[in-house]
C-alpha cells in the first residue's frame, strides 16, 4: 500500500511539475512594453524560410530569470515555449503543422523575459516571412578542422533539412586516412554524384545510376590530374579543370595561407566512353583556365580565366575573369570564346562560377586577387544578370568570408559557406532569391540544440544542395577505395 501512495504521489510530480513550470513562467501581471529587438543567436528574425525547414532553435541572449516566446500566425497553430535559460526548442510537431498551414505568409514572434524581480518585459515583435516554395530536402557538406596543414577526421556528410537528421556519407577513417574532396553533384538533376580521393587509394569516384567506380582520370598525356568537375546537365560528361596547384603561408598576422594555380586548363570527361580530353580553346596556352559550369540548356560552358603566369610573378596581380564558350553535345566541340564579367577591370578577381536552374543569374564569389577565395576575407558573392551580363553585389554578404554556394533544384535558395560567426570557421547559411535575383537576409542551417556553433569546431566546407539520398555504405567505399583505378582513355577530339 505504501509503494503505490508513494508511486502516485511521484507520478503526480512527473506529470504535473512541466505544467506547473510552464504556468509559472508565462507573461502575467504588468508587462512593459520595449522598441528594443531582442537579441538571438542565431538570430532568425526578420527572414524568408522554406516551408518544409526543421525548426530555427535559438538562444535568448538577454538577462533574465525566466523566457517565453509565441509565436503566432493566420492558420495557426500558436506554438508557446518556455525556458529558464533562455535557449528555445520548438516543438517539430507544432513547428511543421505551422509552416504547411501559413505556406506562403507570415508568422510573428513575440519574445518576453522576466527580471528577479518576477515582472515581465516583452520585446519587439518581429515577423518572418514562410516562402512558397520548398528547399531541397538534402544538403550534403564536407565536415574538416580549418586548418590547412592536415586532413584527420575528414568526412562528407549529409543533412535532412526538413528535420535534424544528420550522418556521414564518407568517412576517411575508413579508407586509410586518404584525403576526399570536391564532391559534386548534377544539381537535381539525376541522381550523379562524384568525389575525388587523394593519397594511396587516389581516384575520382562515380556514383551514376546506382553505380559506383573508381577511375583514374590522370593519363600519361596530361600534366596535371583532373580537379574543380561540373557536371553536364544530360549527365553523359563531366568538365574538369586540370590545376597544378601550391600553398603559400603568410607572415603577415591577419593572413594565413595562399593557395593559387601555377598553370590551369579545361578538360571533358565522357562518362559512357571512359574517354577523356582536351577542351580546345584558341590560345589556350597564354591562359589560366579553372572552375568549369555548364548552363543548364547544357549549351554553353562557362569558366575563370586568368593570363598564364612566368616564372616571376606578384600573386597580388593574377586576376580572373569570368568567360563562356558554346558546346556541341553531338561533336564534343567548342566554339568561340566570349567574355561575360571583367572582374580586373574593377581590379578583382573571381571564383565559383554557378548559374541558377533558369539559366536567368549566375552568382560567383568576387575577392582581391587569385582564385582560392575562402582564405580571403574580403570574398564576397556577386550576382550576374545574365541577359545583359550585367554584375551586382547581393545584399547577403558580411565583414567576413562568404564563399562557395549552392543553388536548390527550384533555384528559390542558395546555400553558401561563410565565416562571419568568428572569422575563422565556415558555416552554412541560407538565403531566398527573388525573381529579379535579389537575395533576402540570410539564415544559418538551424541545429537541434542552438548552442551547437558555440562549440562544433569543424568547417563545413563546399555545401551541395540534393534532391535525393545517396545509399552508401563503409563497407562498400573501402572495397572499392582498395582496388585498382579503372583508367580513362585519352583521345584527341
Amino acid at each position: 500500500m505504501f509503494e503505490r501512495k508513494f508511486f502516485r504521489k511521484h507520478l503526480y510530480l512527473v506529470f504535473f511539475l512541466p505544467l506547473l513550470y510552464s504556468c509559472i513562467t508565462r507573461p502575467d501581471g504588468d508587462i512593459s512594453v520595449s522598441e528594443l529587438a531582442p537579441k538571438l543567436e542565431p538570430d532568425y528574425s526578420e527572414v524568408t524560410i522554406p516551408p518544409n525547414i526543421a525548426p530555427l532553435n535559438f538562444i535568448i541572449k538577454e538577462t533574465g530569470s525566466a523566457y517565453f516566446v509565441k509565436i503566432s500566425s493566420a492558420a495557426g497553430p500558436e506554438i508557446e515555449v518556455s525556458s529558464k535559460n533562455g535557449k528555445i526548442e520548438i516543438p517539430e510537431r507544432s513547428w511543421r503543422k505551422m509552416l504547411q498551414n501559413n505556406n506562403g505568409n507570415e508568422f510573428k514572434v513575440d519574445i518576453y523575459s522576466m527580471d528577479k524581480q518576477d515582472k515581465w518585459s516583452k520585446f519587439k515583435t518581429f515577423t518572418n516571412r514562410i516562402a512558397p516554395e520548398p528547399i531541397d530536402p538534402y544538403l550534403y557538406y564536407r565536415l574538416l578542422y580549418p586548418g590547412y596543414e592536415s586532413w584527420a577526421e575528414l568526412s562528407i556528410n549529409l543533412r535532412n533539412l526538413e528535420n535534424f537528421k544528420s550522418e556521414s556519407i564518407i568517412e576517411n577513417s575508413v579508407v586509410d586516412e586518404n584525403c576526399i574532396n570536391c564532391h559534386s553533384f548534377n544539381n537535381g538533376k539525376t541522381d550523379d554524384f562524384l568525389f575525388h580521393m587523394r593519397g594511396s587509394l587516389g581516384g575520382t569516384y562515380f556514383y551514376s545510376k546506382d553505380r559506383f567506380k573508381k577511375i583514374n582520370l590522370k593519363t600519361n598525356e596530361m600534366k596535371n590530374g583532373a580537379v574543380y568537375p561540373r557536371w553536364h546537365p544530360s549527365g553523359k560528361f563531366v568538365a574538369f579543370s586540370s590545376n597544378k596547384i601550391i600553398q603559400r603561408f603568410h607572415a603577415a598576422y591577419n593572413k594565413k595561407v595562399e593557395v593559387s594555380d601555377l598553370e590551369s586548363s579545361l578538360v571533358l570527361y565522357d562518362m559512357e566512353k571512359n574517354e577523356i580530353m582536351n577542351i580546345e580553346l584558341a590560345n589556350k596556352e597564354k591562359f589560366m583556365d579553372t572552375f568549369p559550369e555548364w548552363s543548364p540548356d547544357g549549351k554553353y560552358l562557362y569558366f575563370c580565366r586568368a593570363p598564364q603566369i612566368g616564372e616571376q610573378y606578384d600573386y597580388k596581380q593574377i586576376k580572373y575573369n569570368l568567360f563562356r564558350v558554346p558546346f556541341d553535345i553531338d561533336n564534343r566541340s567548342f566554339g568561340e570564346v566570349e567574355l561575360v564579367f571583367d572582374a580586373a577591370q574593377i581590379n578583382k578577381s573571381i571564383a565559383f562560377p554557378r548559374i541558377s536552374p533558369n539559366g536567368k543569374f549566375l552568382v560567383l564569389t568576387v575577392c582581391d586577387y587569385g582564385t582560392f577565395p575562402i582564405w580571403h576575407k574580403e570574398a564576397d558573392l556577386y550576382s550576374i544578370d545574365l541577359e545583359n551580363f550585367k554584375a551586382t553585389q547581393l545584399g547577403l554578404n558580411s565583414d567576413f568570408t562568404d564563399s562557395y554556394h549552392s543553388w536548390s533544384s527550384n533555384g528559390k535558395w542558395l546555400v553558401f559557406s561563410s565565416k562571419r560567426g568568428d572569422g575563422l570557421t565556415a558555416r552554412p547559411y541560407i538565403s531566398y532569391i527573388e525573381e529579379n535575383g535579389v537575395s533576402e537576409k540570410p539564415f544559418i542551417l538551424p541545429q537541434k540544440d542552438p548552442e551547437f556553433y558555440q562549440r562544433f569546431l569543424k568547417s563545413f566546407n563546399i555545401p551541395e544542395f540534393s534532391t535525393f539520398k545517396i545509399d552508401l555504405n563503409p563497407g562498400e567505399i573501402r572495397k572499392l577505395a582498395k582496388t585498382v583505378a579503372t583508367p580513362a582513355k585519352w583521345v584527341k577530339n
